[in-house]
């Protein structure tokens, strides 16, 4: 058996700054979901049976609280942050299992799911 867990934040981050700008009928910014659904497309097309998104929601977790100097959303460009929800809603029709974080992070998500597989 082989489960495919991704982060599906660190992927939307990766495709944001390595693609150019592409909007949608409703100038919304949509490059970023576009490379993450190509690459789990492809994971489909291979015939992947097992896969799960992790997102974060939120940057900010209890981490924040734990170590003041941890990770925030400052400085986070709103149309990277805008795409989340698009991604998720697009890959849960598709039938992926998606996390969506709101008080842990995607990599929480993501070790739990693989300690479980």
């Amino acid at each position: 058996m082989e489960v495919h867990l991704i982060d599906g934040t660190y992927e939307l981050f990766r495709h944001f700054y390595a693609l150019p700008s592409a909007r949608d009928s409703e100038d919304r910014e949509v490059a970023a979901v576009r490379g993450v659904l190509g690459s789990i497309l492809s994971m489909m097309q291979a015939d992947e049976t097992y896969i799960g998104v992790a997102t974060d929601h939120v940057i900010e977790s209890f981490r924040n609280r734990m170590w003041p100097g941890y990770k925030t959303g400052q400085g986070v460009d709103p149309e990277l942050l805008s795409q989340f929800p698009l991604l998720e809603e697009t890959l849960r029709a598709l039938g992926v299992v998606v996390w969506a974080m709101e008080e842990y992070e995607a990599d929480d998500a993501l070790a739990s799911a693989a300690f479980l597989a």
